[in-house]
């Protein structure tokens, strides 16, 4: 086993002894550390494979932590022809509810019905039925006016006809990284975030292994493998650049707000269309805040640097939840924060990145094979999939569909866990797995404590501070839990009690942790919150 844990201090072990054992060559190397990369050292290392998986920012930084929180079987795709997406989607929409509740849970979707709007209730529910077919179940339900209103208080009633309900799921698309990764590390792959691949290794114009480097030192490793897979999505034509001149990927961005439960109560996630451009807007309730997104436009050169909303986008979203929510007087100064992500979108040439497809495509360069487009749904077949163009380079291992759980089931037997409520019990074993004992054995009584303003324990905070690879204080309050996205002030709201956290577990001085609150508000101030 390559690296059993993320507690302080391994991620430098572990690139010593990769320094040190240069000769030695690993079966694949993973560039990118999101829920690709994570799918695909997943099933790579559950078959025995020697997988050293990099990230030159943290995990889950990219796209991966910046999702709408969806894990959707695409029901516009059945609209534009693609049931193929949809099928597959559908499929491991509900293998993933199975798998991981808690992590990821169904959600009940409503969506308003106007008088001439489009789709009417008609053609919706036709497609709803064969949404509800791919998934073996009925979901789908039409409520007249009255029913609707009374689901729905806030409800813009001009011309209103009534609703129709469904259901898809929700996640925190962050953890769920996590927790394939893990998964990963269980099996023996060996995964390191803030080491990024600088330079291809190449003999023969055959990619042989990859030059890494520490974002943190700027160290550099020569690393060899047999195979390399890029998983870097939206910016997947930078690393395969060294191998051809292509350029096939568009990114799209991605934009969304949060403001308070109060100011905007939804039980359950609405489809609204946009009253200017008809796009589809999800306001949904995601960890105790109501979500407001998302935009789709092309967002250019995205460099090695976070994405911001833009004020247009900021307008955009406030317009279509006024329309929708007219009762509700949302205003901007009710905004917590915002975030954007960039998707990777393979492009056909279309004028609009909203009609590109979103299904995945695969490229082999000579021993890099190149990953992107995709969604999180799918990412345990998109995962096979890449393993399956990569056979020539693995000889004698079989890539088929097996079926096997992406998870690890695990039954807590911790005495804390049983004093917990049921809803907590579901969230700390849907969100860590096979680490919900050690969790609560690590936790201090007095942390057992949700924290104001989120869904989180106090506890959970500390446990990924001591054992979730934190590099940086961002990582901890935008990634491995959610407090930037969730309190006021990014969740400095509670500094002296983070403060103190990370001085006992990740042995921060005074001076480091100054250091880590400029860089953070710096982060937080730029991209997520309110754009001027």
């Amino acid at each position: 086993m390559w690296q059993q844990s993320w507690q302080a201090g391994n991620r430098d072990r572990l690139l010593r002894h990769i320094k040190e054992n240069a000769d030695e060559q690993w079966d694949i190397v993973v560039a990118g550390g999101g829920i690709t990369g994570a799918g695909i050292a997943r099933e790579a290392a559950r078959r025995g494979l020697k997988v050293l998986v990099v990230d030159r920012q943290d995990f889950a930084w990219g796209t991966s932590s910046r999702s709408s929180k969806m894990v959707h079987g695409g029901l516009r795709y059945i609209a534009s022809g693609d049931i193929k997406t949809t099928m597959h989607s559908v499929s491991e929409r509900e293998r993933l509810m199975k798998e991981a509740p808690g992590l990821v849970d169904q959600m009940g979707f409503l969506m308003a019905h106007y008088k001439g709007g489009f789709p009417g209730p008609f053609i919706f529910n036709i497609l709803l039925r064969i949404y509800d077919f791919f998934a073996g179940k009925r979901y789908r339900k039409f409520h007249k006016l009255n029913d609707f209103e009374y689901l729905s208080p806030l409800i813009n009633e001009n011309n209103l006809l009534g609703g129709t309900q469904f259901a898809d799921a929700i996640t925190d698309d962050s953890r769920l990284v996590i927790r394939v990764l893990r998964e990963a590390q269980k099996d023996g792959a060996a995964v390191i975030n803030y080491v990024g691949v600088d330079s291809l290794i190449k003999e023969n114009d055959r990619v042989i292994g990859v030059q890494l480097k520490d974002a943190e030192t700027g160290d550099l490793i020569a690393v060899k493998a047999k195979v390399v897979i890029n998983a870097t999505g939206a910016w997947g034509d930078e690393l395969r650049g060294e191998m051809t001149s292509e350029r096939n990927i568009r990114p799209a961005r991605g934009s969304h707000i949060v403001v308070p439960a109060w100011r905007l109560p939804v039980a359950q996630a609405y489809t609204a269309m946009h009253p200017e451009d008809k796009r589809p807007i999800f306001i949904f309730p995601w960890e105790g805040r109501t979500v407001i997104g998302t935009t789709d436009l092309d967002n250019g050169d995205i460099g090695n640097h976070e994405v911001a909303m833009s004020r247009d986008e900021l307008e955009y979203l406030m317009k279509a939840a006024t329309f929708q929510f007219p009762k509700a007087g949302l205003k901007e100064q009710d905004i917590i924060s915002s975030w954007a992500g960039v998707r990777p979108l393979v492009s056909s040439g279309a004028l609009n990145p909203s009609k590109e497809k979103r299904d995945h495509s695969i490229w082999n360069d000579n021993g890099l094979v190149t990953i992107s487009g995709g969604k999180l749904t799918t990412f345990r077949l998109i995962a096979l999939d890449v393993l399956k163009a990569a056979e020539e380079y693995l000889p004698d291992v079989d890539f088929s569909d097996s079926g096997a759980d992406m998870f690890t089931q695990h039954e807590p037997a911790s005495s804390l866990f049983k004093q917990l409520p049921d809803y907590l019990q579901k969230r700390i074993k849907g969100h860590y797995g096979m680490d919900s004992d050690r969790l609560l054995e690590q936790s201090r009584l007095s942390e057992l404590d949700v924290i104001p303003g989120a869904r989180a324990l106090w506890a959970e905070l500390r446990w990924s501070a001591k054992n979730e690879a934190i590099v940086h204080l961002d990582d901890l309050l935008l990634r491995r839990t959610r407090l930037g996205l969730l309190l006021e002030q990014g969740g400095l709201i509670f500094e002296d009690k983070i403060k103190a956290i990370c001085s006992k577990e990740l042995g921060w001085t005074e001076e480091k942790w100054q250091q880590e609150v400029t860089r953070y508000q710096s982060i937080w101030n730029t991209c997520y919150s309110i754009p001027q």
